[in-house]
């Protein structure tokens, strides 16, 4: 019977989190007031590490400065992103654990809060191919509209999107002999109670002390890099 692995992105896979640190890059590039964005950008950052993040509000800052731009800048920004940010945090012990996954043939996916815009050339960076993450509209000429399509892909939202993606696929949960999924978050516990192999992946503490008490393995992928 088939295995199917799931893994979070930021902080998970990747030493930081691509969500701010794409908001850190069009300050730095000039491609938005820098002061008032940086400010906001903190202030949620400060409230998904603690907790408190509404996750709606939260996209609709982050789609609506996306819609600011046309698809054609946004991508161009974004392979310089790719190339000055991510890149360098694209590290071994990432491709590694996805490949004990993929030598395995285990159904593979990414599943972010993050959007899909931002991630999705990650995750082919990855090796990668499905990615589960928050949807931005867009309209006909592919320009993102600064709205989210259906529910955010966080808590909670991570679980109603992994059972409507294997619902396309004609497949549910049951399906697999053996589930994984690495986080770093404890906002991602709702996904990590219903797998049959949650692993605490570079956890937070708060992570750590519910993976203790439930003992959930930990790992950390990146001490030694």
């Amino acid at each position: 019977m088939r295995q199917l692995a799931l893994f979070d992105l930021d902080h998970t896979l990747i030493p930081i989190d691509s969500d701010y640190e794409w908001g850190q890059f069009l300050c730095r590039i000039g491609a938005v007031n820098a002061d008032e964005f940086a400010r906001r950008n903190a202030d949620f950052f400060a409230q998904y590490q603690a907790g408190t993040l509404d996750p709606v509000e939260y996209l609709e800052f982050a789609l609506g400065t996306l819609a600011q731009f046309k698809r054609s800048q946004l991508d161009e920004y974004h392979a310089q992103f790719m190339h000055e940010v991510i890149q360098p945090a694209l590290l071994p012990a990432a491709f590694d654990l996805l490949k004990k996954h993929q030598d395995q043939d285990n159904l593979i996916a990414i599943i972010t809060a993050t959007n899909r815009f931002v991630t999705a050339p990650i995750a082919a960076a990855l090796g990668v191919e499905h990615l589960l993450a928050a949807e931005p509209d867009v309209d006909t000429s592919n320009n993102i509209t600064g709205k989210l399509l259906g529910v955010p892909t966080s808590g909670v939202g991570k679980v109603i999107h992994l059972h409507d993606w294997l619902q396309r696929r004609d497949q549910q949960l049951s399906d697999f002999g053996q589930s994984y999924f690495y986080s770093d978050s404890h906002n991602d516990i709702p996904l990590l109670e219903v797998v049959t192999h949650p692993v605490a992946t570079n956890p937070n503490a708060k992570l750590s002390a519910h993976a203790l008490t439930r003992g959930w393995p930990q790992i950390n992928l990146f001490d030694q890099q």
